[in-house]
């Protein structure tokens, strides 16, 4: 397939949007790479939860992975909790994401895409600091945080949700003009586009006109994309049924929250290209964009928790202690040989694998809990690690009885 006849998508839902993606990881890829796509996005609501899990089904169907999300711009500060004013908003259509149409906003949508390993590192930044500092119905991050994180990231202007768009619905021309001059300026003229998508809807083309003028006026490229929330257009049903467990509705409701049509599936090529026939070089860009990203995961790497020891311990010496002290704890009247027997073999086991720091974190935050009571489920009783984690009180489920 010659690169004008390509196309690359980079607005895409998978299960870990969550209640509202209905892509699963696997087959998305694998359909992907049968429509000879030579890479693909992920872009989920507001966390990068399935990165790994994407470049590694991605990078196995041989396409190009790009770690992205669509996440929860702020325009006052994240560390507000009130809903921003844009005005009324002008079309009568709540928009395909549930945006309301009564001009008052918590947060709008904002599609970002990492073309490099630092863009990525400073992605899953922006999504910890949203949501440790900015969760105000939906985790998000503001200007400020944007200015710190911004390298290595490319932005578009987003969907009817997004804040350009948001203010071209309330009429607001001036506004949607410096907000996306304000990107523009933060993301730099090569890393922000003006994001065009065409699903049929009366809330996408209310605006499209003056969304594509602001572009070109302030000579930012046009990027197409499609709202891709499930792999094919006969999964449109299920995707209904998944928004109604989300929002605690019936299928049978007609005024039930939906997206309006069957459109939001993985498109060929040649369905996207015919879509935006008239702005070939929204599509161009797609792959362009997809040339650009040099992303790697270290796959080698250690993540595994690091635990604070007293002096004179390590965390093998005193996962060892902590755990032979929990045992005399939990059986005061004696340990028996079937107890001791299974202590030492998964001791032996979560040490040789290097897990002693993982156990040590997870019991301290665990205890810290119960100790101040707060409630903590029961655990599970089987398992490798079951008899080291009932001596150190992760679980109550004494798993020999």
């Amino acid at each position: 397939m010659s690169a004008d006849q390509q196309f690359v998508h980079l607005h895409t839902h998978t299960e870990y949007s969550m209640l509202d993606g209905a892509a699963k990881i696997k087959p998305l890829t694998a359909r992907a790479a049968e429509l000879g796509m030579p890479a693909i996005a992920v872009t989920d609501h507001g966390n990068v939860f399935g990165a790994y899990d994407f470049y590694a089904n991605a990078t196995a169907n041989g396409l190009k992975p790009i770690i992205g999300m669509e996440g929860y711009y702020t325009p006052g500060s994240r560390f507000d909790r009130a809903p921003f004013e844009f005005g009324t908003i002008v079309d009568n259509e709540t928009d395909e994401q549930g945006g309301s149409n009564k001009g008052r906003s918590a947060y709008n949508h904002m599609t970002l895409l990492a073309y490099s390993t630092e863009g990525m590192h400073n992605l899953f930044r922006l999504s910890s600091l949203a949501s440790l500092e900015g969760q105000y119905r939906k985790p998000r991050f503001d200007r400020d945080l944007l200015q710190q994180y911004h390298h290595g990231l490319i932005a578009t202007t987003g969907c009817a949700s997004g804040e350009v768009p948001m203010w071209l619905r309330s009429g607001k021309l001036d506004k949607a003009t410096e907000a996306a001059a304000d990107f523009k300026e933060i993301f730099g003229p090569e890393n922000f586009y003006c994001e065009l998508m065409d699903h049929d809807l009366a809330v996408e083309k209310s605006y499209r006109s003056q969304l594509m003028q602001i572009a070109k006026d302030l000579k930012i490229p046009f990027l197409a994309t499609n709202d891709l929330h499930y792999t094919h257009k006969e999964d449109a049903k299920a995707h209904g049924a998944l928004l109604c467990i989300q929002t605690g509705d019936r299928l049978s409701n007609p005024n039930r929250f939906h997206f309006t049509g069957d459109s939001f599936y993985l498109k060929s090529a040649e369905e996207m290209r015919s879509i935006f026939r008239d702005v070939e070089q929204a599509c161009d860009n797609t792959l362009r964009v997809a040339e650009r990203v040099d992303i790697k995961f270290n796959e080698s790497a250690n993540y595994m928790p690091r635990f604070p020891c007293p002096d004179g311990e390590n965390e093998e010496s005193w996962f060892v202690k902590e755990v032979e002290k929990g045992l005399r704890h939990r059986y005061p009247n004696g340990i028996s040989d079937a107890v001791r027997k299974q202590a030492n073999f998964e001791v032996g086991v979560i040490t040789q694998m290097g897990f002693p720091g993982y156990f040590l974190v997870v019991a301290d935050f665990i205890n810290w809990a119960k100790e101040n009571g707060i409630r903590v489920g029961p655990g599970r009783g089987s398992g490798a690690g079951s008899m080291a984690a009932y001596a150190m009180r992760i679980t109550d489920l004494d798993p020999l009885r």
